[in-house]
């Protein structure tokens, strides 16, 4: 179960090569596959939000194509199912591949042509999230897109980009739009900026989840075992908003220290509505699995702690009610099951 996977953060670095052969692209700092990929993952440990996201200028740069497009959304869901994904919702934001002269309609629906065979080919139901970057001004046409898709496969809408600076109620018109649509979304908040950003996303705009969310512990005052939470903590989790974690990312950007001081570890002992991604797999070097041994390496978790994880995400993914049940109780509590009694140790 994944709810915050970004496509242009996850193409495989021989991909990137190739696509940057096939379309002319000369910006690569290196052909060499393996060499690409630690340049990626390098890059992106600078601490930085804004430093972290330049790395996609060349992710972006070769997905300017019906083709490129298409093929990454496929490997895409080839790779999430390998690593034993069933659900996955992955966000892209459809403004940024508009170079060579691609109209918006045709970038979601090469997109979900991808998807669509990945999906009937390895086993996994893959929904898409078109996302609208904050520093913009085209947030309400992207909205209309995502409404316009909403049966073709585009389960939500998502804001993305540098944080600070521009605040989610910047884009209050999109969202309002989205609302009276009855459709749904996600909001990029309190990763590179704090509290105001989580109480503007989920008070002014109506997000049904949050895009990171780590922000939220500084409205936690923890004393010992003692946990005291502010106004804003204790609304996120009486209402059960979900959170949508990335905790090797969050180490990259600077939003969290270590994974061990990750403040996942006290959401979790809360009972927050905490669900564990991946972001970005090239740039965090990394895959869902990768996250889960992380949390069990820090903080002991088992079976129970990763099924927890899971059914939260299951239960916060914008698929139907009737798919979600479907996939809690005939494939994610059954496998769990399975994995607990044959007494193998997570992800040992």
């Amino acid at each position: 179960m994944l709810l915050h996977d970004h496509l242009d953060g996850g193409v495989r670095p021989g991909t990137v090569v190739d696509l940057a052969r096939e379309s002319g692209y000369g910006d690569l700092p290196t052909t060499d596959a393996g060499n690409l990929r630690a340049w990626f993952e390098e890059s992106a440990n600078s601490g930085s939000l804004e430093r972290y996201l330049e790395t996609f200028s060349h992710t972006v740069g070769v997905m300017q194509s019906v083709e490129a497009l298409t093929r990454v959304a496929y490997e895409c869901a080839e790779d999430l199912a390998k690593d034993g994904v069933v659900y996955a919702e992955v966000r892209y934001a459809p403004e940024q591949h508009l170079r060579d002269g691609l109209s918006l309609e045709q970038v979601v629906e090469a997109v979900l042509d991808g998807f669509a065979r990945g999906g009937r080919e390895h086993g996994i139901r893959v929904g898409t999230l078109v996302t609208a970057m904050r520093h913009q001004a085209r947030s309400m046409e992207i909205a209309e897109l995502a409404v316009r898709y909403r049966d073709a496969g585009v389960v939500g809408f998502d804001i993305a980009g540098a944080e600070a600076g521009y605040p989610p109620t910047r884009h209050l018109d999109a969202f309002e739009y989205l609302q009276r649509e009855n459709a749904h979304f996600t909001i990029h908040a309190g990763e590179g900026f704090g509290l105001p950003s989580i109480w503007q996303a989920i008070q002014w705009c109506g997000a049904d989840r949050l895009g990171h969310g780590v922000r939220i512990i500084d409205d936690i005052k923890v004393d010992g075992e003692e946990a005291r939470l502010g106004r804003l903590a204790d609304y996120v989790r009486d209402k059960r908003i979900p959170l949508e974690m990335c905790p090797t990312s969050n180490i990259q950007t600077g939003a969290a220290k270590s994974i061990a001081e990750h403040p996942i570890g006290l959401l979790r002992r809360l009972s927050f509505r905490v669900t564990v991604n991946t972001d970005n797999r090239l740039m965090s070097g990394t895959t869902l699995s990768h996250e889960f041994a992380k949390l069990i390496e820090a903080f002991g978790y088992g079976w129970d702690d990763l099924q927890w994880f899971t059914v939260n995400a299951m239960k916060s993914a914008f698929a139907p009610f009737t798919e979600r049940l479907e996939l809690i109780n005939g494939v994610i509590k059954p496998g769990f099951a399975q994995l607990k009694w044959s007494g193998a140790r997570p992800l040992a």
